[in-house]
């Protein structure tokens, strides 16, 4: 009697089970037993809220999700209602686009490239007066000023520290006026030159167009310059003669009337358009070259910080080697400016065959040209490049090979 009124509470005693609900997390599959669901509850209906959470969690590991990011559209599960979309994670299109203050090869980008050009070359020349005024005093007397320390020391003694930022003036108005021409006039004929060759021409002859408007903006960036570099050679190689802009230029004029400012021309093209021309070319080149083989993200996932290192590390290599190819004309100006009557001819014919071959002192100051040239280079660069980030200016990226081109040599369909 006991015992079937035992059984019959038994049978009457709702039954509980364990269901296993397959819940998916991205890409994981976890049982999940819930003890309180009953065997007449739905689990789907019931655990949809669960599941949804779980797959909106924070912490979701990419390499665990089924579907690739980017390739596909809103989550959506019979478990509830569809997620919020995927990020893709693909930096360069998550970027915002950056906005610029004007178009590139607009009037407002060439005089803003121009003000950089004046700020560039303008301080950084006149930051390196004092080795600059030993550098040509060892080239216009060699006997005396034998080296770059003993040209600071014998300089100290004899003139003080205040003589050694003789000539500060006309280096920072002469170069100032050079940069301005320099770099404005560059970005000009870099575009006039690449419209004129088309896309896939201005592609392929890229370093001849560097070449190109280097030079052409040179040519003129040298006319700029060249009456204050006579007057800061006069300053600096001829003890007596003058102190100050204020004294050396009205002597100047007064003994050789304007050929004095400007005789000097001719040595400055020779030596500043090949110096230029290794500036421009080889920096663009170096900037191309480091971006591909040397940085291990493309230009559009670096940051301006990181950009501007590398526009820093190409302007020291290409500064080495243009002090290398205008170091010649460099000297050769030199003397030439601190000698009253001469002409760059005979310049050239008393040193002679050999000075050019590198046996006499037209190569005296390379060490200290290269130390000067590769510093300047590189500050003015940075600079540069730093002028066009705060004025935001378009800064293109590295040249690639247009498509019309790539279908022409069979490189896509």
């Amino acid at each position: 009697m006991t015992s079937s009124r035992a059984r019959r509470r038994e049978e009457a005693r709702p039954r509980w089970r364990v269901p296993s609900v397959q819940v998916t997390l991205t890409g994981l599959t976890a049982p999940f037993a819930c003890p309180l669901t009953a065997a007449s509850s739905p689990p789907r209906k019931m655990f949809s809220s669960v599941a949804h959470l779980a797959r909106a969690n924070p912490f979701n590991a990419p390499h665990l999700q089924l579907v690739q990011d980017g390739l596909a559209g809103p989550r959506s599960s019979p478990d509830g209602p569809p997620g919020p979309p995927r990020r893709t994670r693909n930096l360069a299109a998550a970027a915002v686009e950056e906005q610029y203050s004007c178009d590139y090869g607009s009037g407002r980008f060439f005089i803003l490239c121009g003000l950089g050009g004046i700020i560039s070359c303008g301080t950084t020349h006149t930051a390196l007066v004092p080795l600059d005024l030993v550098k040509c005093r060892m080239q216009v007397d060699p006997n005396k000023y034998k080296g770059i320390f003993n040209g600071f020391s014998i300089t100290l003694k004899e003139d003080g520290v205040r003589g050694l930022a003789k000539g500060w003036a006309p280096t920072f108005i002469g170069y100032s006026l050079q940069g301005l021409c320099k770099f404005g006039f560059y970005e000009v004929f870099k575009v006039l030159y690449s419209n004129m060759l088309g896309e896939e021409n201005a592609y392929l002859w890229r370093t001849s167009l560097y070449l190109a408007a280097s030079a052409s903006a040179e040519f003129f960036a040298d006319i700029a310059l060249a009456p204050m570099e006579a007057a800061k050679v006069r300053i600096q190689t001829q003890p007596g003669y003058a102190n100050t802009l204020r004294d050396a230029a009205p002597k100047m004029y007064q003994e050789e009337g304007l050929k004095a400012f400007y005789k000097g021309v001719a040595p400055l093209w020779m030596r500043q358009i090949p110096y230029t021309m290794m500036k421009f070319a080889c920096f663009e080149r170096t900037v191309e070259a480091l971006y591909k083989f040397v940085v291990p993200k493309p230009r559009s996932e670096c940051s301006k910080p990181e950009q501007l290192v590398v526009t820093f590390v190409a302007g020291y290599i290409a500064g080495v080697f243009c002090a290398i190819v205008s170091h010649p004309a460099d000297s050769v100006v030199s003397v030439l400016n601190k000698e009253k009557g001469s002409s760059a001819s005979q310049v050239l014919r008393r040193l002679g065959f050999r000075a050019l071959c590198g046996v006499y002192c037209v190569w005296k100051g390379l060490f200290a040209r290269i130390i000067m040239i590769g510093t300047l280079t590189a500050l003015q660069w940075f600079i540069y490049d730093s002028v066009k980030v705060y004025f935001r200016l378009p800064r293109p990226p590295p040249p690639e090979m247009p498509e019309s081109l790539k279908k022409k040599l069979g490189y896509t369909q």
